[in-house]
């Protein structure tokens, strides 16, 4: 049977693009579906980076103006890998222009934005994704699982840290070409809305709904020379957050992330701790999964760490033999599988627009209570 080709144009050639890029090109060697994604067009500013990606990465065409890439008719998808301040407009005009449309998170640069977009695709019915990839950690959606399934009881704890270094020096500029995630007009915010996004995202797809938290973030370098702006700004991004949270289901939570721990670059790890068993994951041993279940003959009774390597592990059978691992870049061609899965049955695969809304809900609340000094509401 002929496969329906799924023409995408990327908007952005970073570093997301590329992994982006990569899931496209690489999806269809392992996971069979009714579609077969193209690279037609990127688009960037910079059009002769942008044709060096697209000869690189075999995209048929290149564009210098999202509204061109947008307007076209030989595009299918539109694809937002580009700073947090393009998001809403390029979503926005994608989704009138009757396209599908994935994101890079967070989804807007705060939930006003986010709603907006919402909005859009909804009105106009087209299919919709946010690229939290962490989702797609083969570990990670075991741990679902093994919640779903009530392996955990009721839960009672979580706990979760991204921690990071390369913002400590006081001579870093910020603002341009790989620094706009310190300016806060372009970003939104700091590492609550960049870092923080992905554990709240996990959090809720794990552990259900927050309704309240207790925040506080603080910015320890004031002023920077800001590369677009000239001169020395100040800084308005948040270099550290951590808040406390109350979960629907009456557990309670920990989050913390930072970009001024020496030593980490990006170390995110997460913990459960439920009534029968407990469950911890880290980034950087993203193919193990640890579980404690107190069931267990009391004399070897401990914690077990599960090498998620098997074909009955989720993902796993379309890989590599068992004992064989896989790494960062297959959470995006996990993705990308699932989008297309959904587009061959006709249902949304998740994180949908709405679903990453949520997650900005949390992140508004966050940086308000910050400001306040008290417990807020999640909206």
């Amino acid at each position: 049977m002929a496969k329906k080709k799924l023409r995408v144009g990327l908007i952005g050639y970073g570093f997301m693009g590329r992994t982006h890029a990569n899931a496209y090109k690489s999806v269809g060697n392992f996971f069979e579906s009714g579609h077969e994604p193209e690279l037609t067009a990127v688009c960037a500013r910079d059009g002769t980076r942008a044709k060096a990606f697209a000869e690189q990465w075999g995209v048929k065409s290149v564009e210098t103006d999202w509204r061109k890439i947008v307007a076209r008719d030989d595009i299918d998808l539109i694809d937002i890998a580009s700073p947090n301040d393009t998001h809403e407009e390029i979503a926005i005009a994608a989704a009138n222009a009757g396209k599908m449309v994935a994101c890079e998170k967070p989804l807007g640069r705060n939930a006003a934005e986010s709603r907006a977009m919402v909005a859009a695709v909804e009105k106009a019915g087209v299919a919709n994704m946010v690229w939290y990839n962490y989702r797609r950690v083969p570990a990670v959606t075991l741990a679902k699982q093994l919640i779903d399934e009530g392996r955990l009881g009721r839960i009672f704890h979580y706990r979760a840290k991204f921690l990071q270094d390369w913002t400590i020096a006081s001579d870093l500029p910020q603002g341009g070409e790989g620094l706009w995630r310190l300016d806060k007009q372009v970003a939104g915010s700091g590492v609550t809305g960049d870092l923080l996004a992905h554990c709240i995202d996990t959090a809720m797809w794990l552990n259900g709904a927050i309704d309240s938290v207790s925040g506080m973030t603080e910015t320890f370098i004031k002023e920077r020379v800001h590369n677009v702006k000239g001169g020395v700004q100040k800084v308005t991004i948040d270099d550290a957050s951590a808040f406390l949270a109350r979960f629907a289901n009456g557990s309670l939570a920990t989050f913390e992330a930072t970009r001024y721990a020496r030593g980490h670059k990006a170390l995110y790890t997460l913990e459960i701790n439920g009534e029968h068993a407990s469950i911890f994951w880290d980034l950087h041993d993203l193919h193990r999964l640890e579980f404690f279940d107190h069931k267990d003959e009391g004399r070897t009774r401990g914690w077990r760490s599960v090498h998620i390597t098997d074909g009955d592990h989720p993902y796993m059978d379309r890989w590599w033999v068992p004992g064989l691992q896989i790494g960062y870049e297959h959470t995006f061609i996990h993705q990308v599988a699932d989008f297309l899965k959904g587009l061959d049955e006709g249902k949304p695969a998740a994180p949908t627009f709405r679903d990453a809304l949520a997650t900005d809900l949390v992140t508004d609340a966050v940086l308000k209570s910050a400001e306040t000094g008290r417990w807020e509401r999640v909206a």
